[in-house]
């Protein structure tokens, strides 16, 4: 979550308090969006299992997308 919350900021030059907070409303969307990868997306963002299978890359693969990064 906190490389999330650094992209953020640097990329919107806002304080690292409304990156967290704009991070926290994007997530809460995804997973509202995507119910089936919540978990997953938590693993991602938390540092913990990076998500697994097919299912853990298309989410790391689309959150990349969302955030400036090309998926090689």
């Amino acid at each position: 979550m906190s490389e999330l919350v650094s992209q953020i900021a640097q990329r919107t030059g806002i304080s690292e308090d409304k990156a967290r907070q704009a991070a926290e409303v994007a997530i809460n969307f995804f997973k509202s969006k995507l119910p089936g990868v919540g978990g997953q997306l938590d693993g991602v963002l938390h540092g913990g299992a990076s998500g697994t299978g097919a299912v853990g890359e298309e989410v790391q693969e689309g959150l990349g997308g969302v955030f400036g990064k090309k998926s090689a």
